[in-house]
């Protein structure tokens, strides 16, 4: 059955009947400045310190950077819906400054009326000024990088805010009448207990935020805490903890009233971050900035990791050399982007052969119920399905025991089919 698998998928797009636009209409700005880097983190970033305007020059030389980076960026007639500022802590940058690089995005590539435009903020990097001025540049959704609600994990973690720093951060936003925001927070960290979960869910509850991204910790050989910890040893929690922290952040956000639509994220009703929906539905996206990555034309491609061979790309004029998404990947990368998200995958862009493979290895997972294939209400259907006969469904993972067994699935995914 399987042998034959690489010719079938090399000619995979003629039978694909959605394929990712061409047509980016979301960009990520990476804003990679921090007052320190955090233990657990290996994301492209320069850090300034705490003192007051710490690396002034140093981000008035990036902003500069950014924007002829998006001015040589070919763009489309196709305004942007979505807008996201990642970093580093974009929060470090003053309103004027975020302004000035929105302007620029408007003037190169349009944004849409309706837009999100969000940005990560962290606690204590802001005040009540700030944040109307974020408002007032045309800001709309934040995503606030609380962590943990316990003060000895914060420190353990080596963030640069505290306990008392995150409730004055909500305080903010409730004074400014900002709902739309979400807050993030971390599982797994080195000392971390059920209890310490619990307790973090119970205040995040309490605050009401539209939105909770729930992450589990990625120990990067590259961090501190690569270099200090070994996965599954003492003091970080074990195997059986991480995987009863995930069932009960499910169970208690749930609960609350949130809907678990993405392996790690939580919203109420409307608020699903629609910016992080593009990369899980496939779809073309600008990454601009120091170590951005984009998905453009059907070729993937990321910008140099530091500021020094960031700015030389750019003089020497931003010229992108990537080949094209073979289609084998396009089908691989639709599989593990899009079965992380709730609704899972619509099987009917494949064609039957495709849809047979798939479903014949994802039967042991169907069977320990890791798995589910359902139809256009809703309805589960039996795996014991006409072969010669393309099938109508959906296939996602099971809440929350498929996604707590996400790479295990994805893993023969990737055996049967690369």
């Amino acid at each position: 059955m399987t042998e034959n698998i690489s010719s079938r998928t090399a000619n995979l797009k003629s039978n694909l009947n959605v394929v990712s636009p061409a047509i980016p209409t979301a960009a990520y700005i990476h804003l990679p400045f921090c007052r320190r880097r955090c233990y657990y983190c290996d994301f492209p970033i320069s850090v300034v310190g705490d003192r007051g305007n710490a690396g002034g020059i140093m981000i008035e030389e990036y902003i500069t950077a950014l924007i002829k980076d998006i001015q040589l960026t070919p763009a489309t007639k196709q305004p942007l819906n979505t807008v996201f500022f990642g970093g580093g802590t974009p929060s470090l940058l003053s309103p004027s400054q975020l302004g000035k690089i929105i302007k620029a995005i408007a003037l190169q590539f349009g944004i849409a009326s309706d837009a999100e435009i969000s940005m990560e903020i962290d606690p204590g990097t802001f005040d009540r000024d700030r944040l109307q001025g974020y408002l007032d540049v045309g800001l709309n959704r934040f995503s606030l990088g609380v962590q943990s609600f316990d003060e000895e994990l914060l420190k353990v973690c080596g963030r640069s805010h505290t306990l008392g720093d995150v409730m004055q951060s909500i305080e903010i936003f409730q004074q400014l009448n900002i709902d739309n925001f979400s807050l993030d927070l971390i599982s797994g960290l080195p000392h971390q207990t059920l209890e310490h979960c619990q307790t973090s869910l119970e205040r995040a509850i309490a605050i009401s935020p539209k939105h909770l991204s729930c992450y589990d910790l990625v120990l990067e050989p590259v961090t501190a805490f690569g270099k200090q910890y070994q996965p599954g040893e003492t003091p970080l929690p074990n195997d059986i903890d991480t995987a009863e922290m995930y069932r009960l952040t499910q169970k208690t956000l749930t609960q609350a009233g949130y809907q678990h639509y993405e392996i790690s994220n939580y919203a109420q009703s409307g608020y699903q971050c629609r910016h992080n929906r593009v990369y899980w539905e496939n779809k073309s996206y600008y990454g601009l900035g120091m170590g951005a990555a984009s998905y453009v034309a059907g070729k993937r491609f990321s910008r140099p990791r530091t500021r020094r061979e960031y700015y030389a790309w750019l003089e020497s004029g931003a010229v992108v050399d990537a080949p094209a998404i073979e289609a084998s990947d396009y089908l691989l990368e639709t599989l593990m982007l899009g079965l992380r998200l709730a609704e899972g995958v619509d099987l009917t862009q494949f064609d039957r052969d495709i849809q047979r493979v798939i479903l014949d290895c994802m039967q042991p997972y169907y069977k320990r119920q890791w798995l589910e294939i359902i139809d256009s209400c809703d309805r589960p259907i039996d795996l014991n399905y006409d072969p010669t006969k393309e099938i109508s469904a959906r296939m996602r993972l099971s809440d929350p025991e498929g996604f707590l067994f996400s790479n295990t699935v994805l893993a023969t995914l990737f055996e049967k089919l690369a």
